[in-house]
């Protein structure tokens, strides 16, 4: 029935595609994002609960939100226009379609996420259920973050944590080398393509 279209559309909306032919990485900058989150646990027990975005050409960590409690839809549309912020300065909607791919989180699923994504030029794209390799690229930033940031600072407490995010993703962005961006930083890459593209 569903490959013949005989299903009764979910709850009178139309839901979006779940198109993904398997590669996440594009060869042109904004045209797809990913975002995910992870779980960061504290030396007192406290956990600090943290989800990111990620451009799926250069790589860089374009912005992020973090909360002791569970990240909720509002914390994603934050994290969306932090992300636009980011990229475009501040503006009402990206001035071309951009993909959005997340897993099936609630945060990312929810009615009202997704009707914001569309609303800023955003469209919605999320893995097959149970495919967390579907989001590989964002996978991968989980624990290079954890390996080589998390695991060699002190974190003694959820406020310390917070606190030392922006440098951790700030470092991440100039300094760590991407074996397929031909070992450069985010940052790097991103200068030497705006040039070379300067340069036609």
């Amino acid at each position: 029935m569903k490959v013949h279209g005989l299903l009764l559309q979910r709850d009178g909306e139309r839901r979006e595609e779940r198109r993904h032919d398997g590669r996440v990485a594009v060869d042109l900058r904004n045209t797809r994002w990913c975002s995910d989150g992870l779980e960061i646990t504290c030396d007192n027990g406290e956990k600090v609960r943290v989800a990111f975005a990620l451009d799926c050409c250069d790589r860089e960590a374009m912005g992020h939100v973090a909360t002791t409690g569970g990240i909720t839809a509002e914390d994603v549309q934050d994290l969306m226009v932090a992300t636009v912020e980011h990229r475009y300065g501040r503006v009402n909607r990206v001035p071309q379609p951009i993909e959005w791919l997340t897993d099936n989180g609630s945060c990312y699923t929810a009615r009202n996420t997704r009707a914001f994504a569309r609303d800023i030029g955003l469209i919605p794209r999320t893995t097959p259920v149970s495919s967390p390799q579907s989001n590989g690229m964002a996978e991968a930033f989980v624990r290079t973050l954890k390996r080589d940031y998390v695991r060699v600072n002190p974190r003694p407490n959820a406020q310390s944590v917070i606190d030392q995010l922006p440098g951790w993703f700030a470092h991440y962005n100039e300094v760590h080398p991407h074996r397929a961006l031909r070992y450069r930083s985010p940052r790097e890459f991103i200068a030497q393509t705006c040039e070379a593209l300067s340069g036609l």
